[in-house]
């Protein structure tokens, strides 16, 4: 499960540093290379949660092979992909295949540690996996892009897949499928055209304004297709992708919140720290991942602190804590000038940021799923891993248009800095968000057990106990 972790983690972030390269050798435009990432990501986070009542409905493992095999074979056609729409549509089916194995491979690791010691020494390697996949991906990206070509972000992943197939063939034992319904694909496919739309119309907002019909249209149609989803999954679907109510329940609910924000913000971060250290400082490809590694090494560091951390404080405690160090750091990032230098206004802000990065992630991924039923583990893994790529996008999507907005035409270092600069500290703004909703959305610890509805995963998390829904 951690390689399959690092795999998925490590290809939404690879193709970071080599954006500009992938530019001109396809012939992107400065926004339309953004879709690069979007293709991934939101296939990925729209189609989790079908991804989850699959690996419910017909096994994990088979499911996780499945998706192995689609990852790794889209990674191959991506990678001598001829013009932009192939590269995109090769981005797209990767995020399928995520979709597949992603909520798979979390529901096994949560049914085979379901409480005590062992669920937080579990959820600790696999976040820091996670981590490690995530900010290594950009290290990687920059040796690949320099040294191999552009074309190497995408062939990377195939040996990877490939040795994750042949490790889940072996080593992870069959489940026994859930009864129940065919998974709901109409809903599947609402969810991803609406969120897809909303990011389409957001970042289309560099073209026409937001208040131009175009944007209004656009905007108009992506909030119908959600509010369908929303009315097929409440009335019509026979099983569907998301039951309602595990909303009622506030760990899951605030947990998915706040890790929406953090995603948002950590994506958007990754993105325009890489294109200042080679835009504004003149760092190249391979040069720019090298300059990530403390990034890397920080949350590596943040999540193996959170697991020492984990047997003594309530997961909402470390959420805060943590979500007010990465808010420090992207502060500091946010404050990035075109005569700086690595060392003030990358390193310091990265090394803060990590660490706090690491800090948030075991706890979120424990509070979301502690006290789910059995048969719902698929489905609340695919909610958080949801939360966090469609959050990837839209922060994406939101900052990268309002840093456009601030650069507007200028290409020189100083237009530049002013809008990443604007980004980073947007950025800030969101992990503060996240905050505010760990202290008030998040259950307090000591008052309900996680059985009730709406009880405290906090304390279920830090007792061992596991929780049914009511």
């Amino acid at each position: 499960m951690a390689v399959v972790q690092f795999m998925v983690s490590l290809d939404l972030s690879v193709v970071n540093v080599g954006l500009p390269r992938i530019a001109t050798g396809l012939g992107f435009s400065a926004v339309g290379v953004t879709w690069v990432i979007h293709a991934y990501a939101l296939t990925f986070g729209g189609l989790l949660l079908l991804g989850g009542k699959a690996s419910d409905r017909y096994g994990r493992k088979r499911v996780l092979l499945a998706g192995l095999g689609l990852f790794g074979l889209a990674s191959l056609v991506g990678g001598l992909a001829q013009e932009p729409g192939h590269l995109v549509a090769a981005r797209a089916a990767q995020g399928i295949g995520a979709a597949a194995l992603a909520p798979a491979a979390l529901a096994l690791l949560a049914t085979t540690f379901p409480e005590g010691r062992a669920r937080v020494r579990a959820f600790g390697v696999w976040s820091a996996v996670n981590a490690a996949g995530g900010a290594f991906g950009v290290l990687i990206g920059g040796l690949l892009t320099e040294y191999a070509g552009w074309r190497w972000v995408m062939f990377v992943n195939v040996p990877m897949a490939a040795i994750a197939l042949a490790l889940a063939w072996r080593g992870v034992a069959a489940s026994a499928p859930e009864r129940g319904s065919r998974p709901d694909v109409l809903g599947a496919v609402l969810a991803t055209a609406g969120m897809t739309l909303l990011v389409f119309g957001v970042v289309r907002t560099d073209r026409y304004p937001w208040t131009s019909p175009v944007t209004l249209a656009t905007l108009a149609a992506a909030a119908a297709l959600l509010a369908a989803f929303l009315l097929v999954e409440r009335t019509t679907a026979r099983e569907p992708l998301v039951r309602l109510g595990l909303f009622a329940n506030r760990s899951v609910a605030g947990a998915n919140a706040y890790n929406l924000l953090v995603s948002s913000a950590l994506a958007s971060a990754f993105y325009f720290v890489s294109l200042y250290l080679q835009r504004v400082l003149g760092s190249g490809p391979a040069l720019a991942g090298v300059q990530f590694l403390p990034f890397a090494l920080g949350v590596i560091a943040g999540s193996v602190l959170a697991v020492k951390l984990g047997y003594r404080f309530a997961p909402r405690t470390l959420l805060v804590a943590g979500g007010l160090v990465t808010a420090a750091g992207f502060a500091w990032f946010g404050m990035i000038s075109p005569d700086g230098g690595y060392a003030v206004d990358v390193l310091g802000p990265a090394v803060v940021g990590s660490l706090g990065i690491g800090l948030c992630l075991a706890p979120v991924v424990s509070t979301a799923t502690t006290g789910v039923a059995h048969h719902e583990t698929g489905t609340a893994s695919a909610l958080l891993s949801s939360s966090r790529q469609i959050g990837a996008s839209l922060g994406l999507a939101a900052l990268g248009t309002a840093a456009h907005s601030r650069t507007g035409d200028g290409l020189t270092p100083a237009a530049l800095n002013d809008g990443y600069a604007l980004g980073l500290t947007l950025a800030a703004a969101l992990v503060l968000a996240a905050v505010l909703i760990a202290l008030t959305a998040l259950p307090r610890t000591g008052t309900r057990s996680q059985a009730e509805p709406g009880g405290d995963a906090d304390d279920a998390l830090r007792t061992g106990r596991k929780g049914v829904p009511a």
